[in-house]
């Protein structure tokens, strides 16, 4: 089951009630957890650029398509390599300012993966 976020404001996301003050992913399953931002961090000196190590950690076969929430000033990128991989895997992404990523997420049906980033 596709949990429903319900707000996000500068630096906190709620899902299903539960606040969380660090980005977040979402599962297939609907399980949520931290974001692993050192995986990006530790090829691009920064986890604002999502490093394909990232993406492959996120990715799952059964993915319809990839949600990316880039934050609130859009500061998140996603990285060619990483975009490489998905479309090699043919599962589309979508990146969008966190407000409207979340907007989606709620609305979406199928298979969805989610990458939420609640700053910048």
């Amino acid at each position: 089951m596709r949990p429903k976020i319900d707000d996000c404001w500068f630096g906190n996301i709620t899902v299903e009630g539960k606040r969380y003050e660090h980005d977040i992913i979402i599962r297939l399953s609907g399980k949520v957890r931290k974001r692993n931002k050192q995986l990006s961090k530790a090829v691009h000196g920064t986890a604002h650029s999502v490093s394909l190590l990232e993406i492959r950690d996120l990715y799952r076969q059964k993915a319809e398509r990839i949600i990316i929430g880039t934050g609130h000033e859009g500061q998140l990128q996603l990285s060619r390599e990483a975009a490489q991989f998905l479309k090699e895997h043919n599962c589309p992404v979508e990146l969008c300012l966190t407000p409207e990523a979340i907007e989606r997420w709620n609305a979406a049906e199928g298979k969805v993966l989610g990458l939420f980033h609640i700053t910048c």
